[in-house]
């Protein structure tokens, strides 16, 4: 049936008439800090929820045990004990039981006047809370009931309503949201001791909370092995709400909704105004309520699209909304002048689980607000099974990944495809959507979509099967050996990674597989070939190439897989003829840390079992490794450890390190003068008040990249995300060879290049998985670019002038002079030696080399107008002011 907007208007003047004017002042709190850490994945198979452990853990800096909670969609019946048919037509109402005693009551009141129930439970849990580590306040036992309502019932609602002509599972939708109300109001708000509150209430969604950490609302409630197709969880507790008390915590509902927040609203206040006016009443007194109650709004009772929700959410503008079609101006200029002050003024970031039942979808959303504040990362791996994934840190998201691999080997422990959202933007809208429908054969399909509906595609490759055996291939001796045998002359490892290079297109998985394997037992028993294939290894890690029908993320895989195991095969740091010019240390050998002896040359870290972060992590202990003599650090099977390069102190020059894996926030932070290597993708806050040294990153970095920085020199292969090298100083200089989504170089105050300042070059590019170079018709999307920069400059690949002064605020487009590109030609050659990309490939448009004049730019600061204004001390200025004092 087609949308009525009269059902709107009916819903909301009887929500008024039922429920009364509501009185927000009772509710409101002053905020406290936020910084949260969000994850969530959704699959076409239904999983263990045992697989939010790791990301939820990997992400305890984000938390502090005060609120933790979970949420999953989409479940198999058989585990709930109720028919397919119960499943999908009952309402799923879980209620927090605080007193458990209240539930003869709650029942009397709420449940048995109003609802024919298929079955009902108290759900199983731990029988000792204090039997779990962590948990400080016994967690609510949880009353969950299948319910429909009496006929008769929903009869006279509609009636008394004037919900004649709305659907009937509408109407019912509405009476089930207004009975929680009142539950809600009875038995928690209107309470100084609570009682119960009802935690979720929708068909197939199921929300969990405690006093916590996440992971132990799984552990607690003995969810490891319940299966569903979509999880959520948070870690921390609202910035504003009882953040002491499961209520409190997130996710919060809707009706099929769930949703997690990192992040805070600057206009809660007026948010709540708006939702007044509508009969809406906030009973938990946090925004991430308000946030679902805005989402539910719009989505079930104004019937609204989802592109227009995401936009009333998180408006487009500047640039972005001025390179819309003139039909999408027109929208959403519409939803914007409606509803434009109940729109969360961030910073904050959205994960929400939904089931949509009218399309049978169950479906993971992730929207980002305009500012970009808060970080996000999404992922996409598309094999025999399917699986997308937003989460706040990308090794969170690799964290997931390993976890769903140990226990299905037909997942990857790597994703085809990560990247981020860029807040609303005409690009992606800021954010994506992964569905999980039915594909008309008996199984499910997942498909992701941008705001606008846009299709994100993968390359449709053969996955690989890693539970095959991995047997010689006949030609290996005759033909692969020997020509692998002639490249080890080369102590660099460039020739056996170019034969690799020229060769993985023609050969299987299978020969592939061998290959790697072969070259890291030759490294385990031939030590003087130990580094030409670690760097070989590290080149097929590093560089994209043509591999046929092949996934990368496979390759990327089984090569990591034997780097780790060749790693593992050096002498331990305990051993006693460990002597050698690599020395093996892990968790728990970093204990007998000592000088290096002898022909020991670097220190090689399992990071495996460190700490993410404190006195035990494996950032301190290279630190103190650092002040014991060690000069040169490999680290490897990083999962999310932090503050690589940190607490190392001045005059670093000649340290070098390696890092292998998913490396953590802030890593490079503060350096002087070494040298760090990331083979991956970094995450956020690198190379923050960075003085001197290199940085080299083999993949995207994250939010707030060299925020503060004051020197050395940086080179990106692929994006950073929102706000780098803000308030950078000095004389930094990067190169970022794809771009940055929004607020690059924002005050950079970094002179005059030209005589020793800092600069930025962007080359605005990206590459395909068999590494061919594209060039992006506009090498930065963003309306703010060098904003308010008094010193330095930015050096933008734009043969097409597509930069505009409308991007600019304070900066000003001018040519590139002879001297400017005699001053960042050496960096670009140095980039090429990292990249492998030419220089001249740079220069090339449309097939023709151009001169350096006719594709670079330089945006250049230039004095801000209100420092223009400001009087001369000149006494003659001054007199002739009659104003002046």
């Amino acid at each position: 049936m087609k949308y009525d907007g009269s059902f709107a208007e009916k819903i909301l003047a009887t929500r008024i008439r039922e429920f009364g004017r509501v009185d927000f002042s009772t509710n409101l709190k002053r905020e406290d800090e936020g910084g949260c850490g969000v994850t969530g994945f959704a699959c076409n198979i239904p999983v263990a929820g045992k697989h939010i452990f790791e990301p939820s853990i990997r992400m305890h800096n984000r938390g502090n045990g005060k609120g933790g909670g979970i949420a999953a969609v989409g479940f198999r019946p058989e585990m709930l004990g109720v028919t397919r048919e119960v499943l999908d037509s009952h309402y799923m109402l879980n209620v927090a039981l605080l007193e458990p005693n209240c539930l003869p009551f709650l029942k009397e009141q709420f449940v048995t006047p109003f609802f024919n129930v298929a079955k009902e439970e108290v759900i199983d849990r731990m029988a000792d809370w204090r039997d779990l580590e962590g948990l400080e306040v016994k967690p609510p036992d949880v009353w969950r009931a299948f319910v429909r309502v009496k006929p008769e019932i929903l009869k006279d609602f509609v009636q008394k309503n004037g919900f004649e002509k709305m659907p009937a599972r509408w109407a019912e939708d509405e009476f089930v949201s207004r009975n929680s109300i009142h539950l809600n109001r009875r038995f928690y708000s209107s309470l100084g001791e609570k009682q119960a509150f009802v935690l979720s209430h929708g068909r197939n969604v199921m929300i969990l909370k405690i006093v916590g950490y996440a992971e132990n609302v799984v552990r607690y409630y003995k969810l490891d092995d319940f299966e569903a197709h979509v999880w959520i969880a948070h870690q921390r507790y609202p910035t504003r709400g009882r953040v002491w008390h499961p209520g409190g915590a997130h996710p919060f509902t809707g009706l099929n909704e769930a949703l997690v927040h990192n992040g805070d609203f600057a206009n809660y206040h007026a948010t709540c105004d708006y939702l007044k006016q509508r009969g809406l009443e906030p009973q938990f007194m946090t925004d991430t309520e308000v946030s679902v109650m805005l989402f539910d709004l719009w989505n079930r009772v104004y019937g609204y699209p989802l592109e227009v929700i995401i936009e009333a959410l998180a408006p487009t503008g500047e640039l972005d909304f001025d390179l819309l079609s003139p039909e999408k101006q027109a929208l959403y200029d519409q939803v914007q002048q409606t509803h434009i002050h109940a729109s969360p003024d961030g910073p904050w970031f959205f994960i929400i689980a939904r089931n949509i039942p009218e399309s049978q979808t169950f479906q993971l959303l992730g929207i980002t607000d305009t500012s970009m504040l808060r970080p996000q990362v999404f992922a996409l791996y598309d094999g025999e099974v399917q699986v997308g994934l937003i989460c706040s840190e990308k090794q969170a998201i690799d964290a997931t990944l390993r976890s769903l691999a140990e226990s299905d080997p037909r997942f990857s422990t790597i994703a085809d495809k990560y990247w981020n959202a860029r807040g609303g933007s005409r690009s992606d809208g800021g954010a994506f959507m992964f569905n999980v429908t039915p594909d008309g054969n008996g199984s499910n399909q997942l498909s992701c979509y941008d705001k606008f509906g846009r299709k994100v595609e993968i390359e449709s490759r053969k996955p690989m099967d890693v539970t095959l055996p991995v047997t010689k291939p006949n030609d290996f001796e005759s033909e692969i050996q020997p020509l692998l045998n002639d490249t080890f002359s080369d102590k660099t490892g460039r020739k056996t990674f170019e034969l690799f290079q020229d060769r993985a297109v023609h050969l299987d998985y299978n020969t592939l597989r061998y290959a790697i394997r072969n070259l890291g037992r030759t490294a385990r028993k031939q030590k003087h070939l130990f580094q030409t294939i670690i760097n070989a290894f590290t080149l097929m890690i590093d560089r994209k190439f043509p591999l046929g029908d092949k996934k990368r993320s496979a390759l990327v895989r089984m090569v990591t897989e034997e780097l780790n195991d060749t790693f593992r095969s050096l002498p331990m740091i305990t051993e006693p003829m460990s002597i050698g010019n690599y020395v093996l240390v892990n968790a728990e050998t970093g204990k007998n840390l000592r000088p290096p002896l002898a022909v020991e040359r670097a220190l090689v870290i399992d990071a495996k079992d460190f700490e993410p972060e404190g006195d035990e992590c494996d950032a301190v202990m290279i630190a103190d490794a650092y002040r014991l003599g060690w000069r040169k650090f490999i680290v490897f099977d990083l999962r999310g450890q932090r503050f690589h390069g940190s607490g190392f102190g001045s005059t670093t020059a000649g340290v070098r390190m390696d890092l292998y894996g998913a490396s953590g926030d802030y890593m490079a932070s503060g350096i002087d003068g070494m040298e760090i290597h990331v083979h991956g993708n970094g995450q956020d806050q690198l190379g923050q008040i960075m003085k001197s040294g290199q940085l080299v990153v083999h993949g995207d970095v994250g939010q707030c990249f060299m925020y503060g920085a004051k020197g050395g020199t940086t080179f990106v292969l692929g994006n950073a995300a929102g706000r780098p090298l803000i308030n950078a100083a000095g004389h930094p200089r990067v190169v970022i060879n794809g771009t940055a989504l929004d607020f690059l170089a924002e005050s950079f105050m970094a002179g005059d290049p030209l005589k020793g300042g800092g600069f930025v070059i962007v080359n605005g590019l990206t590459m395909d998985e068999d590494g061919n170079i594209i060039f992006r018709n506009r090498p930065y999307p963003g309306s703010n670019l060098f904003s308010l920069a008094s010193g330095g400059a930015l050096y933008m690949r734009d043969p097409n002038r597509m930069i505009v002064e409308e991007q600019l605020n304070g900066g000003a487009l001018s040519e590139l002079s002879d001297a400017d590109w005699n001053l960042i030609y050496p960096y670009l050659l140095e980039n090429e030696k990292h990249f492998g990309i030419k220089v001249e490939e740079l220069l090339t448009v449309d097939g023709v080399v151009r001169s350096p004049k006719e594709v670079y730019r330089k945006i250049e600061a230039v004095p801000l107008a209100v420092l223009s204004k400001i009087p001369s001390t000149d006494d003659s200025v001054w007199a002739a002011n009659p104003l002046a004092p």
